[in-house]
């Protein structure tokens, strides 16, 4: 993970962060590939860093940032 040495959270973000991840990860077909969870949770990350507490729209966000980023 990167560019996240200086974020910190509380216990009820990382809660809602959690949840967010877990929501995304489910949204997705089996299998998962750890890359993917990976992205996932980086997606989550910044959105927490940035402010954002609504669970919905983390999962959102980090879905959307997965279908938009190019495949290597």
């Amino acid at each position: 993970m990167k560019n996240f040495s200086d974020a910190s959270f509380s216990p009820d973000v990382i809660a809602l962060m959690t949840e967010a991840l877990n929501a995304s990860v489910a949204a997705l077909p089996e299998p998962v590939s750890s890359t993917n969870v990976n992205l996932l949770a980086e997606a989550v990350l910044r959105a927490a860093k940035a402010g954002e507490r609504d669970v919905t729209a983390m999962q959102r966000l980090a879905l959307l940032e997965l279908q938009i980023m190019p495949r290597m």
